[in-house]
């Protein structure tokens, strides 16, 4: 088996307050093959950006990776400097915010910026990186790109900012994107056109991408494995075909009851009772018995288990498909 693009491995991810130590991310494991998409997902605060961010070395202090390791393309990257991981961002790592105008500068054209990154990674000339950068527009759908080299953010609509970043975070020819709520600020047919791009240009190029959103319509859309979060743990992890008919977590099983896909308009959409605990307040055992249809004195004493490497089982005492 080749070696995976992205490893990671046990990763825990602390922030201490004057009250408690708090876990965002609790022991999360998966790794991520050339080309592959892993969709991330979960509801607000499971731990989900935050296990990205960690990824790519841009955890807000006081949060910092208190446990584990991250490999990218064989090399350890979580004990990096921050100069080191500065040239790592970009080259080797492209990210893709949930707000195009948080990646982009308003007073500067697109085309310096794309350049600007261009030179920062690759070594080339001047008028190699605006060729590049003319590319790079061509390839996501920009129209007319070499007259919009000279535009400004703000005179691009929602979805051509999009195509923007994503230009911005191929540019440098990285192994990995990370997409953090790629299309939550967008309209559903630009959704689905951001999503057709994302995987044709990470199916010709073999790059593989992180695709953290709260929406499984997305996830079953465009990834090819996914990872469910929950209260920082992973709650399931495996193929997404296999995922979305035979869920095998009680939440994951909540998730997909959810979508209006799965009622197939032959039943009421179902909903997970109760709200995600916070990390200062989770309960006793595991994070999700509160709201557990399965729940049973063992899930109230004692934490589910932990899924400690990819192999797509659930983090749950009584799985589906499993004797209880």
């Amino acid at each position: 088996m080749s070696q995976p693009v992205l490893s990671v491995r046990d990763l825990v991810v602390e922030i201490p307050t004057r009250q408690a130590i708090l876990r965002p991310v609790d022991h999360v494991s998966y790794d991520i093959a050339a080309g592959e998409i892993l969709g991330v997902v979960g509801e607000s605060g499971a731990g989900k950006s935050m296990t990205g961010n960690a990824v790519i070395g841009l955890l807000d202090r006081p949060a910092h990776i208190a446990g584990g390791e991250i490999w990218l393309n064989g090399k350890r990257i979580d004990q990096l400097r921050r100069e080191e991981m500065r040239k790592i961002r970009g080259k080797e790592i492209g990210m893709i915010f949930q707000d195009p105008l948080t990646s982009l500068n308003p007073l500067l054209r697109i085309g310096d910026q794309l350049e600007e990154t261009i030179l920062e990674h690759l070594p080339v000339t001047r008028a190699q990186a605006r060729r590049r950068a003319l590319q790079a527009l061509d390839e996501v759908g920009i129209p007319a790109a070499g007259e919009r080299l000279g535009s400004y953010p703000h005179e691009f609509s929602g979805g051509m900012r999009q195509r923007v970043v994503i230009a911005l975070a191929l540019c440098a020819e990285p192994s990995l994107i990370i997409a953090d709520e790629p299309t939550t600020a967008l309209d559903v047919s630009v959704q689905a056109q951001i999503i057709a791009l994302l995987k044709r240009l990470c199916r010709e190029r073999g790059t593989s991408v992180i695709l953290v959103t709260h929406d499984m319509g997305v996830i079953a859309e465009a990834a090819d494995r996914v990872a469910v979060m929950y209260a920082g743990r992973l709650a399931e992890l495996g193929p997404i075909r296999e995922v979305l008919t035979a869920p095998r977590h009680p939440y994951t099983d909540g998730l997909v009851g959810s979508m209006p896909m799965a009622s197939a308009g032959n039943a009421r959409l179902r909903q997970i009772p109760g709200a995600m605990p916070r990390l200062g307040s989770l309960p006793d055992g595991c994070a999700f018995h509160p709201r557990c249809p399965k729940a049973a004195d063992r899930c109230r004493q004692n934490p589910g288990p932990v899924l400690a490497d990819a192999e797509g089982r659930a983090a749950c005492w009584f799985p589906a498909g499993n004797p209880t």
